[in-house]
């Protein structure tokens, strides 16, 4: 399993139409084949800070949606709402609860 966290700063007059692009889109994401968890964090102190946190079956299944139509659609809609460059990290669960192992 990999984990993909995405931190991103928007513009703070850009948060509403992220808000709206992720609404829109988050279903078919978490129904993307491959994709088994994908949650929206708001930073705690800023709230023009998001996160995604997301499951995916392996390396080639996120690579597979971020070289497809719909990750396309949504990246192109989204990056020109960034404040600052994002951050990105792929991660392996080590210890967590039962049934992520």
């Amino acid at each position: 399993m990999l984990i993909r966290i995405v931190r991103m700063t928007f513009y703070e007059d850009k948060v509403d139409d992220f808000l709206k692009i992720f609404e829109e889109s988050k279903h078919k994401i978490r129904a993307f084949p491959g994709c088994n968890h994908l949650e929206l964090h708001r930073d705690y102190n800023a709230n023009h800070i998001f996160s995604t946190y997301s499951y995916w079956d392996s390396e080639e299944a996120i690579n597979n949606y971020r070289n497809s139509d719909l990750f396309k659609s949504v990246w192109s809609r989204t990056k020109v709402l960034f404040a600052e460059k994002t951050m990105a990290f792929s991660h392996k669960l080590v210890d967590g609860p039962i049934g992520l192992e």
